[in-house]
């Protein structure tokens, strides 16, 4: 295994992986990109904007700070074994463009065997927390596996990856607010579709 790199190029040069983290887990915190929080917060937001939505009416109540909460460690979780799983697919695309070249896998920093072994344990993460959602809210975040899987695919077949990036990160609009609501309605598909639209 190659050493890591200080930084990633497209990642600031001082950020707190490089400051603060031990080496060993450098190059997998780079790999979820923790280096870069931006995309932690567009998957969380759009949670708590669904939540948000959702109690317009009732208020908020205490037992919503669960569902905050496990939105929260899931938006860690998931952005980060959404990046993985990119990385993995366009190890070979990366480096040979110099923004990415460097990025863990790569560079060699990570193998593909340790990358998917990272994106197991984020997964399992990320379905413990799926286990503690409504029924409702399970099946909306089941709906969304595919919008996953085919987004790092995008870049190959369109200009445009960034729309099909907008309908699957804010997905959550529509598992926050059927967290709460119990369900699914006009409101909600209107809400998600102008937050897909936001992205963009």
């Amino acid at each position: 295994m190659q050493q890591s790199f200080d930084h990633i190029a497209d990642a600031g040069a001082r950020n707190w992986v490089v400051r603060l983290a031990p080496i060993g887990a450098r190059p997998f915190l780079q790999l979820a990109r923790y280096d870069r929080p931006i995309g932690f917060w567009l998957l969380l937001i759009p949670c708590y904007a669904g939540m948000a939505l959702a109690r317009l009416d009732q208020g908020w109540q205490w037992s919503d700070l669960g569902y905050a909460g496990l939105f929260l460690l899931g938006a860690l979780a998931m952005r980060g074994a959404g990046c993985t799983y990119n990385d993995i697919l366009d190890r070979d695309l990366d480096a040979k463009v110099s923004r990415t070249a460097n990025r863990p896998l790569a560079s060699g920093a990570v193998t593909p065997k340790q990358a998917v072994l990272f994106l197991v344990a984020q997964l399992s993460i990320g379905f413990l927390i799926w286990l503690l959602l409504p029924v409702i809210a399970k099946q909306i975040a089941l709906a969304a596996i595919p919008l996953v899987a085919l987004y790092p695919l995008m870049k190959r077949i369109t200009w445009w990856p960034q729309a099909w990036l907008g309908l699957t990160f804010n997905w959550g609009v529509l598992v926050g607010y059927a967290s709460l609501q119990g369900a699914l309605d006009v409101t909600a598909g209107i809400y998600y579709a102008g937050f897909a639209f936001w992205t963009l």
